[in-house]
């Protein structure tokens, strides 16, 4: 499915401002490979900073906020006149006067995390005016203002590159690796030719000899000046003999691409060796609006005795391109190998690996392609193959939980392994005797309890203490193990907006919130880990 640009978009530009006064500097580009997703913005650097001014680009109107712990953190939709949505995320703060419409609706409904659709007059912006802070809130690695323009009929990001922004780049992509994938191993298998620089801008190797059907992949990054963060390229296309076989530009992608993102990537060597190598070839059961219409979909076919020359170009949005030029003789091509049948899972069909104590179930259509995948038991770990092959869709475990007395019971989960071997907490539910959990990851598993309760404990003041002069109160709230699921706090009895910062293990109350008429005031904090255990803080203070 390909996505044409609306002519409305991006056109008109004159009334257009970029989020930030400091010069724009990007770690991040519009539609690179995530761990999991395209990239739906850019990411703006803030000096290493938070609390820098971000502005309206536009005119408009509030359309949604979120508050939320991970993610996108705090967040700011602004719907223009345009037709298009500006997304200002992982924010310090809000500016004033949306700080206390969203702050009224959290001591409403009693929740720090929250969602909000406003209604257009409600919250009217201006080009220009101040909207916010910048931060490092959500799933943020580090102080930076996540930026996106959005088609706000569908709300399907486009390259914010294509608006009036000053980036200064003259760096073409850089080229680490090049590999050729053959069908003799059904595209799993590779090998690396080694590049050699022709020029400031073409590459080449020594001559290659392949046949059958081949397919390329590229390590690669691309950065711009004054900014050493490795990004994404915006464009790429191959040719042989002069034939386009494959292309892309990010000009604008789905949300929905996402979901097959593992499929142009190498996903083992990712897994293996943790780096990324892009594939530039379609594989079947992928879906992406990005792509150019082409009559190939990036496998190269080739004939004995017969010459190809093959031209990779990558390009950056400010058009800086980096090429591989290499040619290669077609040669008889190599007897596929035949995969193992013991093992192979047939995406067609359901799985269910049951152990008595345990089991493991495979819904249709898990996963991409036919897949080798060992399942056993060992001790007490369900072994599920080994997170070398990606899933379409989650599969389902099952631990009968042992016979043990019920708090016990209640503070059991199911564990993913990791490499280190340290436990991770998996979503599951309890059914009768049973524990049930899903995983969108092959790997090992087991039932690990948590007997241990949070811990809550005030940083900037103590029990009976005189804070008339202070503006807020922070304390420290850590869960060792599973980790924090929900808290609440009240003073004199009243629910308070405590601000939870995941990251750092704090909780932050602004006492400027409340009104205090008597100087005694009796602060309570509870909080639940991800199996229920409790603790609480009681702690009085004094203040007029």
């Amino acid at each position: 499915m390909i996505l044409t640009s609306i002519p409305s978009l991006a056109q008109d530009k004159k009334n257009w401002i970029a989020p930030l006064d400091i010069p724009i500097l990007l770690s991040g580009t519009f539609g690179e490979l995530r761990g999991n997703h395209f990239h739906a913005g850019i990411d703006i650097k803030t000096q290493g900073r938070e609390g820098l001014k971000i502005k309206s680009v536009q005119s408009g109107y509030v359309k949604r906020i979120r508050v939320s712990l991970s993610g996108y953190g705090k967040v700011l939709y602004i719907q223009h006149f345009d037709g298009t949505t500006s997304v200002y995320a992982h924010l310090k703060k809000f500016a004033p006067k949306i700080e206390a419409f969203v702050k009224e609706k959290q001591y409403l409904k009693e929740s720090y995390t929250i969602q909000l659709f406003p209604k257009e007059e409600d919250l009217k912006i201006e080009l220009g005016e101040l909207i916010g802070y910048s931060g490092n809130t959500g799933g943020s690695s580090g102080p930076h203002l996540h930026f996106e323009i959005r088609d706000s009929r569908d709300q399907s990001p486009i390259n914010p590159m294509q608006f009036p922004l000053t980036i200064e780049d003259t760096k073409r992509p850089q080229i680490q690796k090049f590999y050729l994938y053959s069908n003799n191993d059904n595209f799993h298998s590779k090998k690396e030719y080694q590049l050699k620089r022709k020029n400031d801008s073409v590459f080449t190797t020594s001559a290659i000899k392949a046949g059958g059907s081949i397919q390329v992949g590229l390590r690669l990054f691309d950065r711009q000046n004054h900014s050493y963060n490795k990004n994404g390229i915006y464009s790429a296309s191959l040719r042989l003999n002069g034939k386009e076989k494959f292309s892309y530009a990010m000009d604008r992608i789905l949300f929905e691409d996402s979901k097959s993102i593992n499929l142009i990537i190498d996903y083992p060597n990712l897994k293996q060796n943790k780096n990324r190598i892009q594939r530039f070839a379609v594989h079947p059961k992928s879906e992406f609006s990005f792509l150019a219409e082409s009559p190939s979909d990036g496998t190269l076919k080739l004939i004995p005795n017969k010459s190809y020359q093959l031209l990779i170009k990558v390009t950056d949005y400010n058009g800086n391109s980096s090429y591989i030029e290499t040619y290669i003789s077609g040669v008889e091509a190599s007897q596929k190998r035949q995969e193992n049948k013991e093992d192979l899972l047939d995406p067609l069909k359901e799985y269910l690996f049951d152990f008595d104590s345990t089991s493991a179930y495979f819904q249709k259509d898990s996963f991409f392609q036919k897949t080798t995948v060992k399942i056993e038991k060992k001790g007490d770990t369900l072994m599920v193959g080994k997170d070398f092959f990606p899933l379409k869709k989650a599969f389902e475990i099952s631990f009968k939980i042992p016979k043990i007395d019920s708090l016990q019971k209640v503070q059991s989960f199911i564990a993913k392994i990791s490499k280190n071997d340290k436990s991770h907490f998996l979503s599951a539910k309890k059914e009768g005797d049973n524990i049930v959990g899903e995983s969108k990851t092959l790997g090992k598993f087991l039932i690990s309890r948590d007997s241990i309760s949070p811990e809550i404990i005030p940083l900037n003041f103590k029990n009976a203490q005189w804070i008339s002069n202070y503006t807020f109160l922070k304390f420290k709230i850590k869960d060792d193990y599973t980790g924090i699921k929900s808290y609440r706090g009240e003073i004199n009895g009243n629910w308070i907006l405590l601000e939870y910062e995941p990251k750092n293990n704090t909780l932050i109350f602004d006492l400027n919130d409340l009104e205090f008429e008597e100087p005694l005031h009796k602060l309570n904090i509870e909080a639940d880990d991800l199996v229920g255990n409790k603790t609480s803080l009681s702690i009085d203070f004094y203040r007029k």
